[in-house]
């Protein structure tokens, strides 16, 4: 307890000393106080910065529209209702289209907007649009890899306005290897010349040919050493290639990620890719973007296989966060 002695009328105890020791207390409780201030603002500001970093994940899910393809040409779910289900059905808010599912709406503005608002009304975020029956970007007919090229601008576009960062297109050609990738990186830098005008990526998936040879796919986008041309890994479409051997050799260049799945032993593991093994390669270079559920079983429903590969996915993360 401190008296305020008035300056006109000081208390006696005031004039016999006692006014230093008031002002020493004073001004140590203000010290004490500041010091105490100051170590809460800083609390303040790093324990939530701490728990989002802690909070962050090794890397999030979104879910490819193929999935849904079967379902889709079914009549069963509509493309505009894609990002309603995927949010309501699987608690997943970030899609990546395929363009078959809408081939004639790219250039169609009251439809994106409309594709648009349902997204955005749900949370839902477009990752990018994926991209066939354009044409072959590495065609040997030069005109027809030009028509191939511009074919593309339309969905550029589209996956602009709808808020995504790439589109997928596919690497095909014709000829020997080294033509190939001639070929192949001639028709990619052209198209992701106009893509950077507009700030967004082109980027190949490992999709059948010579596109599902990882080392030639690496050499590719090396020939075409542009920043925002980059690949897709599928953990699934190498074929006859090795499928680690493939990741690990595309990775660098990745930009999205496709976790491709078929079929599920009894402990709800993918039986022809070990998810762990995958999941390590991506990370290990450094990617914590979005990985696109893509199943492409016949064993499940669709719609039960998109969990199950989900639930793995969500097994896989929790697993390598803990071991980390």
């Amino acid at each position: 307890f401190f008296f305020h002695p008035h300056p006109a009328n000081p208390h006696p105890l005031w004039s016999r000393g006692l006014g230093d020791v008031y002002k020493r207390q004073m001004q140590s409780t203000r010290r004490d106080f500041m010091k105490s201030a100051t170590a809460a603002a800083v609390a303040t500001a790093t324990i939530p910065a701490m728990a989002d970093e802690k909070k962050k994940p090794l890397f999030k899910i979104s879910l490819a529209q193929w999935s849904l393809h079967r379902t889709i040409r079914g009549g069963t779910i509509k493309n505009e209702d894609f990002a309603k289900v995927t949010k309501q059905e699987f608690n997943i808010s970030c899609i990546e289209y395929v363009n078959q599912f809408f081939k004639d709406k790219a250039e169609d503005m009251d439809y994106l907007k409309d594709l648009k608002k349902r997204a955005d009304d749900l949370g839902v975020k477009t990752n990018l649009i994926m991209c066939d029956g354009e044409g072959r970007l590495g065609d040997p007919d030069n005109a027809k890899r030009t028509q191939a090229v511009e074919n593309h601008y339309k969905w550029v576009l589209a996956a602009k306005f709808l808020g995504g960062h790439s589109i997928r297109v596919n690497a095909a050609s014709g000829g020997e290897y080294n033509e190939q990738l001639e070929l192949a990186a001639d028709g990619l830098s052209r198209l992701s010349e106009f893509a950077a005008k507009h700030k967004m990526n082109v980027i190949v998936e490992n999709h059948g040919g010579l596109s599902s040879n990882g080392e030639w796919l690496a050499a590719v986008m090396k020939k075409v050493s542009m920043k925002n041309c980059g690949t897709l890994p599928d953990f699934g479409n190498f074929h006859d290639y090795d499928r680690y051997k493939g990741v690990e050799e595309t990775m660098p260049f990745a930009k999205a990620v496709s976790a491709k799945s078929h079929d599920f032993d009894e402990s709800g593991n993918e039986t022809k890719t070990d998810y762990i093994k995958m999941m390590k390669i991506v990370l290990n270079h450094g990617y914590n973007g979005f990985v696109g559920i893509e199943y492409e079983g016949r064993q499940k429903p669709e719609m039960e296989g998109i969990k199950l590969t989900k639930q793995l996915l969500v097994k896989v993360r929790k697993e390598l966060t803990e071991s980390a």
